[in-house]
């Protein structure tokens, strides 16, 4: 049987040295890392390539994955490309993970619990079995550790981070190579950034909280923009700030810093799609106008009650219906006639059900092209609320992969808001 241990792409200290924790408690796992790792870990792994020995998944044949152990994450859009065993229903998932929002992996088994660092879950149970550590591993879980708890400084440390370093401690982990393990890179490159951004610095109030939300264009590879973020928070001295970074390759990079409890970046980068924790998120944006996600950010920071876009003022009507009886040859006539994929079902007024050109691959027989549409149409139907936001269907879409969302009123049918749609809102029209 074969055993994978995977991370979330961005791959800091602690996503791997959860991974490399795995290989531990599930002897014979094999580490396959994302494609995009941050730069201090992919130097880590340069030095120390012998010691943490990591695959890619080019090298993976995915038909002989037996179990998949995922740490640091709890959502599939954060894995990269290892995603592609989601549909597997033969697949036996495990979890390691602190952030308790934002997934959609369902695990046959977890460990999920709100610490400030998800390696201090592993290390409870290193502990329990008694596993002996080797300096260098101790040394990498405790660089893991310290990043996401800010040295046991950010908010969201528990007593039981504490307690974790203590024991790496005992077991060799050397404090002044963390040290330089964490210790970011600042250049020219980074300098010329922060200078930009402070020559458009701007304050606004949301929800009673200084926020700073920059947008910036950037050209090549700059490394260290979370520590630019900030330093560009610190400096303009407000709860929260935000770094859009768009390149000419129409890449969109958000990254998130507070140091405020009542504000969780976390929340709001996955709002985006992203992830993070309480006081750091980012998230990766592709073909998207950077003011439409500086309009996301603050519809996510108001909780969407402040969102000036409602699905009321996005949706199609009249929506065309088809009763459950009608006959699956006339619904086909019906979807042509119309240019639309799909069509809800409808008994008097109550939304039963939706049809899609999905559907009628499961007609085997002719004479079930005269069969009734409720014979073959999806029952469990998602619907939404006219008063809800864009971000709020743009969500269900995702995770459901579904391309239209019923909107329903006092449980009638009042209007259809499709991916095209939220799409046309967030994109701002971009051209074809």
């Amino acid at each position: 049987m074969m055993q994978l241990v995977t991370t979330h792409k961005n791959t800091d200290f602690d996503a791997l040295a959860t991974a490399i924790c795995a290989t531990l408690l599930y002897p014979g796992a094999v580490p396959v890392l994302p494609k995009t790792i941050n730069a201090n870990v992919r130097a880590f792994l340069a030095i120390h390539k012998d010691v943490f020995e990591t695959r890619t998944w080019d090298e993976i044949d995915p038909e002989s994955v037996k179990r998949l152990i995922i740490t640091d994450a709890n959502a599939w859009n954060r894995l990269g490309r290892i995603r592609s065993l989601q549909p597997r229903k033969d697949l036996e998932i495990i979890l390691w993970d602190h952030h308790m929002e934002g997934g959609d992996i369902e695990a046959d088994w977890r460990c999920q619990e709100p610490t400030g660092a998800a390696i201090t879950l592993m290390v409870r149970a290193l502990k329990e079995n008694a596993v002996q550590l080797t300096p260098i591993q101790a040394t990498l879980f405790l660089a893991g550790l310290y990043e996401d708890t800010g040295s046991l400084m950010f908010p969201a440390t528990t007593p039981e981070d504490a307690y974790a370093a203590a024991w790496l401690l005992e077991n060799g982990a050397d404090l002044k190579i963390v040290g330089t393990l964490l210790r970011p890179a600042y250049g020219e490159k980074q300098k010329d950034v922060l200078f930009k951004m402070l020559e458009n610095a701007d304050r606004k109030r949301i929800n009673g909280y200084s926020i700073s939300i920059n947008k910036l264009p950037v050209k090549g590879h700059v490394g260290g923009l979370s520590l630019v973020v900030n330093m560009y928070r610190q400096i303009l001295n407000v709860d929260a700030a935000f770094g859009i970074f768009t390149t000419p390759e129409e890449r969109c990079m958000v990254i998130g810093r507070s140091d405020n409890v009542g504000l969780d970046m976390g929340a709001v980068m996955r709002g985006l799609g992203g992830g993070g924790h309480p006081g750091a998120g980012s998230a990766m944006l592709k073909s998207v106008n950077p003011d439409a996600v500086e309009g996301m950010i603050e519809d996510l920071l108001f909780g969407n009650g402040g969102a000036s876009v409602q699905i009321s003022d996005l949706m199609s009507f009249p929506v065309f219906t088809v009763d459950a009886g009608t006959p699956m040859d006339k619904v086909a006539h019906l979807l042509r006639e119309k240019g639309c994929t799909g069509l809800p079902v409808v008994e008097g007024e109550r939304l039963v059900g939706i049809v899609s050109r999905r559907d009628f691959k499961k007609i085997r027989k002719k004479k079930g092209e005269r069969s009734p549409v409720k014979a073959f149409m999806s029952r469990d139907v998602l619907t939404i609320e006219p008063g809800k936001s864009p971000l709020a269907a743009a969500r269900i879409m995702v995770k459901h992969d579904i391309g239209r969302l019923p909107v329903v009123e006092e449980e009638k049918i009042i209007g259809i808001v499709t991916r095209s749609d939220v799409m046309t809102y967030f994109y701002d029209l971009l051209p074809a």
